[in-house]
């Protein structure tokens, strides 16, 4: 120290003494607990974000501009549409190939001779499918709902919507939301001349989407889907989906079968492994060399189990001579939330819905309260049908947590 600076020791010294003892006071606060705050568990320390399954999808027929726009209106922080191909190759908002499914194709008598037989991902189906029909017929359709316990009044109503169209409806929000895309069967695609992936890239790079900070996130079952377009040079989030066939409610255990025992692509490659190898230590830093997280169903997380008779049989717990979720109890939660963040990973899972038919026991036919369980094991996102219910059981466990 220079000599003229002397002066200023007695200063230095007792602003030395202030800032050690600040230091002690606040590690004994913190190691008291006096200096917790409320967190959240999820990778990013944000809340979760919860994406529109095919739009308000539990209100309005899936995946048409209607139910797109109720979602925006809801809320959602983010709307997914499912990518399928026309046959003049214009990528539309829809579920699956075959339009028998979720449109109101079989009432068109002019393309009652389009109907036939096709295998998709190796199951045999009997339908219309979009890549025997061009954007302009395919708009002459319309929407209906998928679930029979759903409205029906709007069946027919509201048209089939195009990615474009989903892109613009986005950009006139006002707001950002994110764009939530699934490249729908692409090795299906693929086989039929044609291919999802460049498209939609481009049709994302139009709108000043090509990028990792984007409001996107790209997703597909079939991992050789994804790495294309990281092959392509996209930096875009890219998310793996997880499936499963079903879970056997005598032990709560997933069950695999085709064609939801493992990725389609890996099935013509002759891999023998299943859905499952992808929730291992091994199988999550797999993924992650392709892709910013993982979408899994919801039951890898928390899974049901029933009671079984002395039948051997599950029972029909509730008597309402069905055997389904709401005769199930909850188990305990895996540690997959966990093992994907120590990889990095986030983790969206799927599909939350209200139906009182879906739902454990344990909630108590509230859907508010599936919601917060998860919330609280640090889910990053998930697709709902009811985003307005997401929303607002959010909003509900923000204010407990004192968050």
């Amino acid at each position: 120290m220079k000599a003229h600076d002397r002066s200023t020791l007695p200063q230095l010294r007792a602003s030395a003494v202030a800032t050690a003892v600040a230091t002690a006071v606040a590690t004994l606060l913190a190691a008291c607990g006096a200096n917790d705050s409320p967190t959240l568990a999820t990778l990013d320390g944000k809340p979760t974000l919860i994406a529109a399954h095919r739009g308000a999808s539990g209100y309005l027929p899936e995946e048409t501009l209607e139910a797109y726009a109720m979602a925006i209106s809801q809320g959602a922080d983010a709307i997914e549409p499912d990518v399928v191909s026309t046959k003049d190759g214009v990528l539309i908002a829809r579920h699956d190939p075959n339009l028998a499914y979720s449109t109101d194709v079989a009432l068109h008598p002019e393309f009652a001779s389009r109907k036939r037989t096709l295998k998709v991902d190796g199951e045999v189906q009997e339908g219309w499918f979009a890549g025997d029909f061009t954007l302009a017929e395919i708009k002459t359709l319309g929407g209906i709902a998928t679930d029979a316990e759903r409205p029906q009044q709007y069946n027919g109503t509201y048209k089939i919507a195009t990615i474009q169209e989903v892109i613009d409806m986005i950009k006139k929000s006002g707001r950002t939301i994110s764009m939530y895309p699934e490249t729908k069967n692409p090795s299906f695609h693929k086989a039929q001349g044609l291919p999802l992936e460049d498209k939609l890239i481009a049709l994302l790079a139009g709108a000043g989407w090509s990028g990792k900070d984007a409001p996107v996130f790209v997703q597909s079952f079939e991992p050789g889907s994804l790495k294309y377009m990281r092959s392509k040079g996209s930096t875009l989030k890219m998310i793996q989906l997880i499936d499963a066939d079903d879970v056997d409610l005598k032990t709560g255990a997933l069950t695999y079968a085709a064609p939801y025992d493992r990725p389609y692509d890996w099935t013509l490659a002759g891999e023998s492994r299943l859905f499952g190898a992808m929730v291992t230590p091994a199988g999550l830093a797999e993924i992650k060399t392709y892709a910013d997280g993982i979408g899994p169903w919801k039951r890898y997380i928390v899974s049901v189990k029933g009671t079984v008779g002395a039948d051997g049989k599950v029972v029909d717990v509730n008597g309402d001579g069905k055997v389904n979720e709401t005769d199930t109890s909850t188990m305990a939660p895996s540690t997959l939330i966990a093992d994907a963040h120590k990889a990095g990973l986030v983790v969206h899972a799927y599909t939350f819905r209200n139906e009182k038919r879906r739902l454990a026991m344990d909630y108590k036919g509230d859907p508010k309260l599936e919601y917060k369980q998860y919330f609280g094991l640090g889910l990053d996102g998930l697709f709902s049908d009811f985003a307005d219910t997401a929303l607002a059981a959010r909003a509900e466990f923000m204010k407990e947590k004192g968050l």
